[in-house]
């Protein structure tokens, strides 16, 4: 029998503080850059990825998936985001990095990121340089996702599906590279103590409550660069 999904409000979890989190800086601003970026991922040090798995809270046959971190070289560059629509079966109203499933037909994560976008927000593969990747992160929803780095043109003209997606927007790389930003959440559910990130951001009167697995491959994203 599947277990239910859970249902609660993340801004509603409390709040811990890890002491070590109190020494972290920001990434280097020198690391934020396109060329910073392209270094740093045609060189990668030796690292460790913070976040790996989530403890699974359904039980469900794992699936393989990629998503995009987009990043628009504006005056600085702005990781490009979706908030999913309400009716999806998984991760319904979250905020998401563009991506999904890999189908059968795809040659690699590369191009299942590049197709989901496509097909999510209308961003065509010719407007994005891919990078690199992080490291595969695991759901509570068994999802094996592989995040794929793009620098994508500044002029891009979107097309968001509407069946997906309710709004597509940007935050600044800096604002989410920063540790000040990331708050650690706690909560036991099914017998499992779960622990995620969440990256609240202030985008004018509304807040972007950025938090689960986007946030999770955004911490990891961010010990990439500061290794």
């Amino acid at each position: 029998m599947t277990r239910p999904l859970p249902s609660f409000d993340p801004r509603q979890v409390p709040v811990v503080t890890a002491e070590d989190d109190r020494l972290l800086r920001p990434a280097p601003s020198e690391r934020l850059t396109p060329q910073g970026l392209r270094e740093r991922f045609s060189s990668p040090p030796p690292w460790t990825p913070e976040l790996r798995r989530e403890p699974l809270f359904a039980d469900r046959t794992p699936a393989h998936a990629a998503v995009l971190l987009p990043l628009v070289m504006r005056d600085e560059l702005m990781l490009l985001l979706t908030q999913r629509t309400e009716h999806l079966s998984t991760h319904s109203g979250q905020i998401a990095l563009p991506g999904g499933k890999m189908d059968e037909g795809d040659a690699d994560a590369t191009a299942a990121a590049l197709r989901e976008t496509h097909e999510e927000i209308g961003l065509p593969a010719d407007r994005i340089e891919v990078i690199g990747a992080l490291p595969e992160y695991i759901t509570g929803t068994a999802f094996i996702v592989t995040p794929v780095v793009g620098l994508v043109s500044p002029d891009i003209q979107l097309r968001p599906n509407p069946h997906e997606v309710a709004d597509v927007f940007e935050v600044p790389l800096s604002f989410l590279m920063d540790p000040a930003h990331h708050r650690r959440h706690r909560l036991l559910f099914q017998g499992h103590e779960r622990e995620w990130y969440s990256m609240p951001f202030a985008d004018g009167p509304r807040e972007r409550f950025i938090w689960g697995a986007t946030a999770g491959m955004l911490r990891n994203l961010y010990r990439f660069l500061t290794a």
